[in-house]
């Protein structure tokens, strides 16, 4: 199981020293019927990226599909941290009204 798991992440790599994830970067702290819960870390640099809850029902994790990139909104620009910074720095009591409101 915890080789198939390891394919999950088989295209993906550590943000620090850039190796790749295998089996050996998963660590599973709990197994139960349709739930996993397995940690993350790398086995290269030691980063840890946490903790992961995969839930399954019905589906053959023993050849998964890889991932697939899609096209999405622009990356987050350090300008649009320094922004977000700002509004939340300067909420008052009020900031609730900045909350959805259901309908």
């Amino acid at each position: 199981m915890k080789k198939n798991l390891g394919k999950l992440f088989k295209n993906l790599c550590c943000s620090v020293c850039k190796k790749g994830f295998d089996e050996d970067s998963l660590t599973v702290k709990r197994d139960e019927a349709g739930l996993l819960v397995v940690n993350l870390q790398c086995r290269n640099c030691g980063k840890n990226y946490g903790i992961a809850f995969l839930g399954f029902s019905d589906i053959d994790v023993k050849d998964p599909e890889p991932f697939e990139v899609i096209e999405g909104p622009d990356p987050i620009s350090y300008d649009d941290v320094i922004d977000a910074h700002r509004f939340i720095k300067n909420l008052d009591e009020n900031w609730t009204k900045y909350l959805h409101k259901e309908v």
